[in-house]
């Protein structure tokens, strides 16, 4: 009888804890560059790897709210500490359970002179060096900025993928290093601050150049984006995938059309899925991650 009544328990806390699972209100919210916005490698707007992110969570009926109105094309650290302070960011992210940021690629990356032409990539170590060291500074206080605004949420880092795949080998080892630096500082930074890490380079290294395939931009596909994703969701929970197959057909704004599109609507709340409302103004464009 006892081994009955222990059998009956354990079935009904299981069963408990996965109708709680399936029930939760996640409110995820993103921050961060171009790669939190899902810019494309031909200069235009789509599904990144936040969405896909919000996509999953809606299929497995978890997620309640979701905003990429944070993710700017171009933002380095210092432009998403400045947009954690501001009053819009405190609002969205009072409620956050999860918030993923893609930060610090900008930083290094602008110091860098590349020439899609002959494969030829360059930079200034002492610049480079400087740049590291304010990233280091920024992330930790964006960090514990996010957490103060919203204690409930669980905080993602993401990392990056060597964005050069098509310069010359001889002149890519100098700015691997610095990448590698990049990634050591956000995994340290992270951990330092009860923050997760989620490394993507690994997924990328296998097929970069179809990943990311303008020579003359540094931003991946969608394909690249589900990898993201599914990095993201090995640290979240494993059980969660985003499989080629759920992947939307493309549908890219360019910039100019996301800017035609909030003169001609009446700004509304951000959506579950929706990332372009309150989103973007030419002055906040820049030519980077």
């Amino acid at each position: 009888m006892k081994k009955w009544l222990i059998t009956i328990v354990v079935l009904l806390l299981s069963f408990s804890s996965s109708t709680a699972q399936a029930s939760s209100n996640i409110v995820y919210i993103a921050l961060g560059d171009s790669l939190a916005a899902g810019q494309t490698p031909n200069k235009a707007i789509d599904t990144g790897y936040t969405d896909l992110i919000a996509q999953e969570l809606t299929r497995s009926k978890q997620l309640a709210y979701y905003s990429k109105s944070l993710a700017f094309p171009g933002y380095t650290t210092t432009d998403v500490l400045k947009t954690v302070r501001s009053k819009e960011a405190k609002e969205l992210l009072k409620n956050a359970t999860v918030v993923t940021i893609s930060a610090g690629a900008n930083d290094l990356l602008r110091l860098v002179q590349a020439n899609p032409s002959n494969g030829s990539i360059a930079f200034q170590q002492i610049s480079a060096d400087n740049a590291l060291n304010n990233v280091r500074k920024n992330m930790t206080e964006i960090i514990q900025e996010v957490q103060t605004i919203a204690p409930k949420a669980k905080v993602y880092i993401m990392g990056y993928y060597f964005a050069y795949p098509h310069a010359r080998d001889s002149q890519k080892q100098g700015v691997q290093k610095e990448l590698n630096t990049l990634h050591s500082i956000l995994k340290t930074v992270s951990e330092a601050n009860g923050a997760t890490y989620v490394s993507v380079e690994e997924l990328f290294a296998r097929n970069e150049k179809q990943l990311v395939p303008n020579r003359a931009d540094v931003h991946p596909t969608m394909e690249g984006y589900r990898l993201m994703a599914n990095a993201f969701f090995q640290q979240y929970n494993a059980r969660l995938q985003v499989s080629q197959s759920e992947l939307p057909v493309p549908n890219p704004l360019t910039f100019e059309q996301i800017l035609n599109k909030q003169k001609e609507e009446v700004i509304k709340p951000v959506s579950r899925i929706e990332g372009f409302d309150r989103y973007l103004s030419l002055t906040e464009l820049k030519p980077y991650v």
